[in-house]
C-alpha cells in the first residue's frame, strides 16, 4: 500500500491576527480564540491532542500539548479570499488582488449579464447571504428577479429559490456571469440556491463556486505531472478546476465530507486527498454565530479522530485554514489571520515550528514528502521537522 497525504482545510479557522491585519481592519481578530472566549471552555479532545492550544489562547485547550508538528502560517497573497488562500496553500501566491465591489457592481457588468442570461437582478449590494434572501425573498418569488449580492471578498453571488429557477438554470446563469466577471477580475461567481417558505428560507448544499483557473503551477498540477493521483473533496474542484484532479466529489456539509474522506482513505486509491470543510465559514462565521461555530468544531473534532485512527504508518495528515471569519468581530466578512499548521504522522515527535511566512510552506513540504522537486519559490518546507521518535 502506497503512502498518501491528506491535506485538510478547515475553512475560516483563523488563529490570531496576521502581521498585516491592521491593513484589513482585523487587528483584534482571532476566530478560534474569540469563539472560545465567547462560548468556552471548549471540549474538543482531538483539537487538543493535535496541539491547537499551542497556537493561540483557546479557552479549554491545553497550551502544553505537543505531540506532532504545530505552528501558524501567515498569508503572502493580497486579498482575503478562499481562492487566494487555497491557491497559496497549493503553492501559488497571488500578487494582484481580485476586484472587490463593496458598493455594488457597476451598471455595465450587470447589464451585460442580464442581457446574456435573460434574467433581471435585484439587490446588488454588500450583504449576508441569509439576510438578503430574507429581505428580498418576497420580491424574488413575486417577480422572478434573481438576488445579487457581494461581500468584502471578490464574489458575485446569485441567489435563487428552487421554485423560481431550478439548479440547472441557476448554474447556467452563473456560467454566463463567470465569463463576464473575468473582465472585472472577480475571483468567484457563486450560485446560492435556497428553498422553503417566506420567513423560513434555507440555503441548500447545492451551492457551486465558479472560480478562475489558477494562473500558474500548483501542487495539484505538479503532482499530476510527476505521475501522482489527486482527489478533491468539497469545493476543491470549484477553486482549482478539474484538470489536475483524477476524481472529485462535492459534499453536503462537514459531517458528510469527513465521513466520505474516511472511506476514501481506507480505499487508498489516490496519493493526495485535498479536502475543504466549509460549514464553519458558510453556516456560522459569516452569520456571526459563535455558538454554532463551536457546534461545528465539535463535528470536526469527532471526524478528525476517526481520520487519525485510519492513517497508515507512512501517511501524512496536514491540517490548515484559508483565512479567518471571526464570528465575534461585528462584521460578516473574512478576517486576516494566521491559519493553523498541523502535521501528523504516526510515530513522530512533537515539534513547534512557530509562525511562518507563507501558506505555500505546505506545498513545498508535500513536494519533499513525495520526493519530487520543490518548484514553489514562496514556500519553505518543514518536512525535516517531521521527525520520528
Amino acid at each position: 500500500m502506497t503512502k498518501k497525504c491528506i491535506l485538510l482545510v478547515i475553512d475560516s479557522l483563523g488563529v490570531g491576527a496576521a502581521p498585516d491585519a491592521d491593513e484589513y481592519g482585523d487587528i483584534n481578530a482571532n476566530t478560534f480564540g474569540n469563539v472560545s472566549k465567547e462560548v468556552g471552555p471548549l471540549n474538543l479532545p482531538t483539537f487538543n491532542k493535535l496541539g491547537f492550544g499551542k497556537m493561540t489562547n483557546i479557552n479549554g485547550l491545553d497550551a502544553d500539548v505537543l505531540q506532532n508538528v504545530v505552528g501558524r502560517l501567515a498569508e503572502k497573497s493580497l486579498g482575503n479570499d478562499s481562492t487566494t488562500g487555497h491557491w497559496e496553500i497549493a503553492g501559488l501566491v497571488t500578487n494582484k488582488a481580485f476586484g472587490v465591489f463593496p458598493n455594488g457592481f457597476p451598471d455595465e457588468l450587470i447589464f451585460e449579464v442580464e442581457s446574456k442570461s435573460g434574467h433581471h437582478f435585484i439587490g446588488n449590494f454588500h450583504a449576508s447571504g441569509t439576510e438578503i434572501i430574507n429581505t428580498l425573498g418576497g420580491e424574488h418569488l413575486e417577480t422572478g428577479s434573481l438576488i445579487l449580492y457581494t461581500s468584502g471578498d471578490s464574489v458575485f453571488q446569485i441567489a435563487a429559490h428552487e421554485d423560481v429557477l431550478n439548479l440547472e438554470g441557476l448554474y447556467k446563469v452563473s456560467e454566463i456571469a463567470r465569463e463576464v466577471c473575468n473582465k472585472f477580475n472577480i475571483g468567484r461567481v457563486i450560485a446560492r440556491p435556497f428553498k422553503g417558505e417566506l420567513g423560513s428560507f434555507i440555503r441548500t448544499y447545492d451551492r457551486k463556486d465558479f472560480g478562475i483557473s489558477p494562473p500558474g503551477e500548483t501542487i495539484l498540477s505538479h503532482l499530476k505531472a510527476n505521475g501522482y493521483r489527486n482527489f478533491g473533496v468539497g469545493k476543491i474542484s470549484d477553486l482549482f478546476g478539474e484538470e489536475f484532479l483524477d476524481d472529485s466529489i462535492h459534499t453536503e456539509g462537514d459531517l458528510d465530507g469527513l465521513t466520505r474522506l474516511e472511506s476514501l482513505i481506507q480505499e487508498s486509491q489516490h496519493d493526495l486527498y485535498f479536502i475543504n470543510l466549509v460549514d464553519l465559514d458558510m453556516v456560522y462565521g459569516h452569520r456571526e454565530d459563535p455558538i454554532g461555530y463551536y457546534e461545528g468544531l465539535k463535528i470536526i473534532d469527532k471526524g478528525l479522530n476517526n481520520i487519525l485512527l485510519n492513517l497508515d504508518k507512512d501517511d501524512l495528515l496536514i491540517i490548515t485554514g484559508d483565512h479567518g471569519t471571526d464570528p465575534t468581530d461585528g462584521k460578516t466578512d473574512h478576517s486576516r489571520e494566521y491559519v493553523p499548521l498541523v502535521a501528523f504522522k504516526n510515530g513522530i515527535k512533537g515539534n513547534y515550528v512557530g509562525d511562518r511566512n507563507s501558506f505555500a510552506d505546505i506545498a513545498s513540504t508535500i513536494c519533499d514528502y513525495f520526493e519530487i522537486p520543490d518548484i514553489f519559490k514562496d514556500g519553505t518546507s518543514f518536512f525535516n521537522d517531521i521527525k520520528n521518535k
